[in-house]
């Protein structure tokens, strides 16, 4: 069994700065890839970036240079660094990681709680 545990959200002025860390424990033999999402009310839910442990990363545009995700492999740990956050931010944050807990074990998405973020004006 693989749990994610995430952190770090909450209550931020509008070009201020939260750091959100996602950390997976549990049966993991492998991590493919983890990424952040966001969900805001009344709209779908919404791809933010994406590490490998190799760290290659991708973005949404709407996250390009204000955001960074990072990964402590060492912890199995991503983190998403967000600068200048905006009244548009405001969203749920979940974390994801695909995972396999096995060498013949197909890699299965897990998903954290999820945290509130919210970016006042």
């Amino acid at each position: 069994q693989v749990q994610l545990v995430e952190s770090g959200g909450g209550l931020v002025q509008a070009g201020g700065s939260l750091r959100l860390s996602c950390a997976a424990s549990g049966r993991i033999f492998r991590i493919d890839v983890m990424a952040w999402y966001r969900q805001a009310p009344g709209k779908q839910r919404e791809l933010v970036a994406t590490t490998t442990p190799r760290g290659s990363t991708n973005y949404a545009d709407s996250v390009k240079g204000r955001f960074i995700i990072s990964i402590d492999n060492a912890k199995n740990t991503e983190y998403l660094q967000m600068n200048s956050l905006k009244p548009e931010d405001t969203a749920v944050y979940s974390c994801n990681a695909r995972i396999s807990t096995g060498l013949l074990r197909a890699p299965e998405d897990y998903w954290g709680q999820g945290t509130q973020v919210t970016v006042s004006s």
